[in-house]
């Protein structure tokens, strides 16, 4: 397959994660699927590791890649191939910020994860408030615990869920994008194999 091609295909692959991480920070501010005051939600909400990381950071790399396909690289210094050898180092670059901004969004993702909800809970057995109650991802383990969020309800599945997916979705990205890294990087030396203007420029 071509260098271009491979890329396209990357892009097409990335560009549906990204929506899917966005729509999961956004599901993450009705915990349990409810509406709370902004001071109940979990913090690592607002770190916006889905909308800005895996999402808005991801949205510029997809369509990069999308369009070096169809890179129009004539006549670079009498070279027909070197505008497209420079696009598909370029690409290498966004590809860098994608790796970036997924990784971003893995590392609020696992802190979320091990630190758990904010949730309306008994404390020592003697009076209720909105905290943390679990720590170093105990519960994890122990389902039994999520019983101490009463509210709202479903809350630790709620957060578990979406952060999770944030999570896996974050390390394809991630996967992807330095895929991207090496295809860059071969094009640029070898370029393209279906050429540029006609023409043939080596196989990748």
């Amino acid at each position: 397959m071509c260098s271009g091609g491979f890329a396209k295909c990357l892009g097409i692959s990335l560009m549906p994660l990204a929506i899917v991480c966005v729509l999961c920070n956004i599901l993450l501010f009705f915990p349990g699927g409810t509406t709370v005051e902004n001071q109940y939600i979990t913090e690592q909400v607002w770190y916006f590791g889905g909308i800005l990381g895996s999402g808005v950071l991801m949205i510029f790399p997809a369509l990069v890649f999308l369009g070096l396909k169809n890179n129009d690289c004539c006549g670079c210094c009498g070279n027909e191939s070197c505008g497209r050898r420079f696009a598909m180092l370029s690409s290498t670059l966004f590809a860098g910020v994608g790796v970036l901004g997924a990784g971003y969004s893995v590392i609020v993702s696992a802190v979320a994860i091990n630190r758990g909800p904010k949730c309306w809970a008994v404390v020592n057995d003697t009076y209720k408030h909105w905290t943390y109650p679990f720590s170093n991802g105990d519960y994890l383990t122990d389902k039994a615990s999520w019983s101490v969020c009463e509210e709202p309800a479903g809350v630790v599945s709620w957060h578990l869920s979406l952060f999770s997916v944030l999570l896996v979705m974050g390390l394809i990205q991630i996967t992807l994008c330095a895929f991207q890294v090496v295809n860059g990087l071969l094009g640029a030396l070898c370029g393209d194999c279906c050429g540029c203007c006609g023409g043939s420029d080596g196989a990748v």
